[in-house]
């Protein structure tokens, strides 16, 4: 099966990787519903941003690598209604509730490993990426097979959290659950790679992409509540929700805690506002 070891977490990361039962690792990114609850609030506001980032055309044929529930699918066939879309995500259960939810003539999903597409040479004029890369076990092998499916003159992009410094919701936890246990600290996502300023880009160059350009993409989401901000790390998607989901049930009610205090003080409930800010690159396949 091809969805443990697609989302292996790379680099000092790997030490949640390795502390997870393949059968967990899985779990983390599996459930439709529950990954909707969790980010997929954050990918639905992001998604358009790199649609245009990326310069989607109507009428293009465009690769959506990674697709996980469909968000950027989505997001791509709004922006240009003519164009033929394919997702591919390693997640059966991802492609069924895309499929259900985004499927139709010119738009459909299927289950694939990013790093051997089963697809042939330049056969889209855009592929894109969002919020996947740094999940890759070899991104580089990736973004070769991307480059390889992408015409000449078409465009590569790709997005990735700024989890040291960008992205609130996922800074704010594992500062929480650092400070209530610091061996938390190797699991935090600001340790996986691509994250910051420059790495994809780098990345972009090191392959032979032409016009390479960079740039942060920034949203804004609002909690009705704590709890809205909260409920969702309980459903064990993504490395938070697995590393909530293995605590007991104390130290699961102490980050609660702690969380809510963080995010409220001592004041009464009300709705949460938090920023986030993606890296996303483009290049053009030469």
């Amino acid at each position: 099966m091809k969805t443990a070891a697609w989302f292996a977490v790379a680099g000092a990361a790997c030490v949640l990787a390795a502390a997870t039962p393949p059968r967990t690792q899985e779990a983390m990114f599996s459930a439709g519903n529950a990954y909707e609850r969790f980010m997929g609030r954050w990918s639905r506001e992001l998604a358009p941003l790199l649609v245009r980032f990326a310069g989607v055309r109507d009428g293009d044929s465009i690769l959506d690598i990674g697709s996980g529930t469909g968000a950027l699918a989505a997001a791509a066939a709004t922006a240009a209604p003519s164009s033929a879309i394919l997702g591919v995500d390693p997640s059966a259960a991802y492609v069924a509730f895309a499929q259900g939810r985004h499927g139709g003539a010119l738009v459909r999903f299927e289950v694939g490993d990013a790093q051997q597409l089963r697809l042939a040479d330049a056969g889209f004029d855009r592929t894109l990426s969002l919020l996947v890369l740094n999940f890759v076990p070899d991104p580089a092998k990736a973004l070769k097979e991307m480059a390889r499916v992408t015409r000449r003159g078409g465009v590569v992009a790709a997005a990735v959290w700024d989890y040291g410094e960008g992205m609130e919701m996922l800074r704010v936890f594992w500062d929480a659950a650092v400070a209530l246990d610091p061996a938390v600290d190797a699991r935090d996502e600001r340790h996986m790679p691509l994250c910051r300023r420059g790495d994809l880009a780098a990345l972009w160059r090191s392959h032979g992409l032409g016009d390479v350009s960079e740039e942060p993409l920034t949203i804004e989401t609002r909690f009705s509540s704590f709890d809205d901000y909260w409920s969702p790390f309980l459903e064990g998607q993504g490395p938070a929700g697995a590393y909530v989901g293995s605590l007991p049930p104390a130290g699961r009610e102490a980050l609660r805690l702690r969380l809510r205090q963080r995010l409220l003080g001592d004041g009464p409930a009300r709705p949460i506002v938090l920023s986030a800010q993606a890296w996303a690159v483009r290049g053009m396949r030469r």
